[in-house]
């Protein structure tokens, strides 16, 4: 009998692929402790294993992974060595390869997966050099009819695809070591406080240190504003047709002539009627940004999707198309969603649907855009719910008709003066009765006649000043990062969270930490963090999968790249050293020492406690213990008993709390 061997991505999209395929026969075994789904098709032995994603990780070689022993620029031409990172897994293909099997690779269509799948290639004819017959199934979604019709037209393993994820991982790897190392050694931050520099999250967290400046750096202009509040059965505001007075003076000139007025003339009216175009189908991007509106992480609203995907719930996450394609049977998916409920909102889509689905700009051809592909069969968790919600009236809403809407524009004659007003009245909800989250904030007018005049119930002058830009959204930052080329689909979410990790930044909207604008501030004058020298590398590394440029070509590039960067930093070593450490003793100091009046700040024990010490030791040996979970925000606060510094603690499950840090302060003997 002839045996099939399938390698998937994961154990549960192993599972799944097993079910579909055998029809529900298939039976586990286990080679050590990793699963194995075996069934006979067809006079053939199927088995099929899932992965734990990598199994092979990139590094250097041993002897050059002694930070202060190699200087950094050592590092670029160093080859990267490849190792087995999940031995049980790779022991557990040896069996599998030893009977020349047919070998089917089904991990995930894009680069990351198509490297995957060819890591576990190449292992098993390490082992068995006679295995020839090699196929890939390539599917979107792993449902039963997307799994059996990829396994029935199979294709090609699609080498170009995973060079440039190989690419990828080698320039990432030799980026983030050398700059990760250079600035760790020249600001003396090794060990556990060691500064990471990456290639794509160095111009990221460039973007949020430009716009913290420029926030910072904001001045405030002050204008007025004139309001009228009118009434004709229900209130509603007019604004002086003057829009922002700059100067009070004049402000205050009309004002006087309007204040005591009792009534305003409706001098013009003019209606327009509206269609409004529904969204477009989600891309990772856009989904990403949909998410982060509903309060979501990009890391989180990217996990709950993928597992979403495994599940046979949704269609692959990771995709730039906003196109859906012809062969994607939306008949078929509306039908499983009227079970579900969604019911109402699929008859509503059936009885009064578009001709066409809506489009984005991009079609690719990878994968469709993301989409609901079945139906939950147990209860999701309160969170994969409303990202399952999300992608189900996204997808509803582009097959549903345009809205209808009336927006009215209103010149109000008080005394002499033009005022002026808008309202807005849904005529034919259509597609925003599905997709629920766009939330309207003008007003319907109460019905207004030219020629007729209505009560004032008052009139303000309005002082205000301009606002400074807005901090970025992780949604915001994702589009952003979108438009400039850094990172990809797959990976803009993890940069955003390595971020987060580093402590880069802080809170949502995102606030790049003292240590954060220290860095790209020493880093201002280098490529490494503006996004042309990374968009370049995106481009060469499309240019790989497309087969328009070799791996090796675009990694020797970067390497190039990467020298005269680091001719670049060496020159401002000095800058870059004393930039740092003066940001990262202002992050940690946490107020001043109430013996001595020097400073206090955060510092780490040699049995790795964190504890508050004077920086005028050893003449003051005042000391304060913190507590070892959790994160110290500063609050710039001191006691007003006993004069030492008050930190908030955050833990994750409770609520933020403040503290004395002195723990004979006599509020904690009370």
């Amino acid at each position: 009998m002839s045996n099939t061997l399938v390698v998937c991505e994961k154990n549960i999209a192993a599972k799944r692929i097993a079910y579909f395929l055998s029809s529900g026969k298939a039976i586990t075994t286990t080679l050590g402790k990793t699963p194995i789904y075996e069934f006979t098709k067809d006079n053939k032995l199927w088995k099929i294993i899932g992965l734990r994603g990598h199994i092979i990780s990139l590094d250097y070689p041993a002897d050059f992974n002694q930070w202060t022993k190699i200087p950094p620029h050592k590092l670029i031409d160093v080859e990267p060595c490849k190792k087995v990172s999940e031995k049980q897994i790779a022991s557990a293909l040896i069996p599998l390869a030893n009977k020349n099997p047919f070998l089917i690779i089904a991990t995930d269509f894009d680069r990351e997966g198509e490297l995957i799948g060819v890591e576990a290639l190449n292992l098993l004819k390490n082992y068995n050099k006679n295995i020839i017959q090699i196929k890939r199934a390539k599917f979107s979604a792993i449902t039963n009819s997307e799994i059996k019709t990829a396994f029935e037209k199979l294709v090609e393993v699609d080498y170009n695809l995973s060079n440039a994820g190989e690419a990828r991982q080698i320039i990432d790897l030799v980026w983030g070591a050398v700059l990760t190392r250079f600035i760790s050694l020249t600001s003396h931050r090794l060990g556990k406080e060691f500064l990471s520099i990456g290639r794509v999250q160095s111009p990221t967290l460039a973007l949020l240190v430009d716009r913290e400046k420029e926030i910072q750096n904001f001045e405030p202009k002050t204008f007025w504003k004139l309001i009228a509040t009118l009434k004709k059965k229900t209130a509603f505001t007019a604004s002086h047709s003057e829009g922002q007075f700059w100067e009070e003076r004049q402000a205050l000139e009309v004002y006087g002539r309007v204040k005591d007025s009792k009534e305003a003339t409706i001098k013009k009216i003019e209606i327009t009627v509206n269609k409004e175009y529904p969204p477009s189908p989600f891309s990772t991007t856009t989904f990403l940004q949909s998410a982060s509106a509903l309060g979501f992480s990009a890391a989180k609203a990217m996990e709950i999707a993928e597992k979403l995907y495994t599940a046979g719930l949704i269609s692959y996450p990771r995709t730039d198309n906003t196109v859906y394609p012809f062969s994607l049977n939306i008949r078929s998916i509306l039908e499983k969603l009227s079970k579900s409920s969604f019911s109402n909102e699929v008859h509503e889509v059936i009885g009064n649907s578009r001709k066409h689905p809506t489009r984005g700009k991009k079609m690719t051809t990878d994968h469709p855009p993301i989409h609901p592909v079945g139906v939950p069969s147990y209860k999701l968790t309160a969170d994969q719910e409303k990202i399952y919600e999300l992608i189900c009236r996204r997808f509803l809403a582009t097959l549903a008709k345009d809205a209808i809407s009336e927006t009215s524009d209103v010149l109000i004659d008080i005394s002499g003066e033009s005022f002026k007003t808008g309202g807005y009245r849904l005529i034919e909800p259509n597609w925003k009765k599905i997709y629920i989250y766009i939330k309207e904030k003008r007003k319907q007018l109460p019905e207004l006649q030219e020629g007729e005049t209505v009560k004032i119930s008052s009139i303000r002058l309005k002082e205000d000043t301009t606002k400074p830009p807005k901090r970025y959204t992780e949604g915001m930052l994702i589009t952003k990062m979108e438009q400039l080329s850094l990172g990809t689909k797959s990976t803009r979410h993890e940069i955003i969270n390595k971020l987060y990790g580093r402590k880069y930044v802080s809170g949502s909207p995102l606030v790049p930490t003292s240590t954060a604008i220290a860095v790209i501030d020493a880093l201002s004058d280098c490529d490494v963090v503006k996004p042309k020298m990374t968009a370049a590398l995106e481009k060469d590394m499309s240019a790989i999968a497309d087969g328009k440029q070799t791996l090796e070509d675009t990694v020797r590039e970067s390497r190039q790249m990467l020298t005269q960067v680091m001719k670049s930093l060496e020159k401002d070593k000095d800058k870059i050293k004393t930039s740092i450490q003066k940001a990262h003793k202002e992050q940690n100091t946490v107020g001043k020492c109430p013996k001595c009046g020097k400073d206090m700040i955060i510092r780490t024990s040699k049995n790795a406690k964190r504890f508050v010490g004077c920086t005028g030791f050893p003449l003051c040996k005042n000391t304060y213990s913190l507590p070892q979970k959790g994160s110290i925000a500063i609050t710039d606060n001191a006691c007003t008993t006993c004069g030492a510094p008050i930190v908030k603690v955050i833990m994750k499950g409770k609520k933020p709390w403040k503290l004395c840090l002195n723990s004979d302060c006599l509020t904690k003997k009370k």
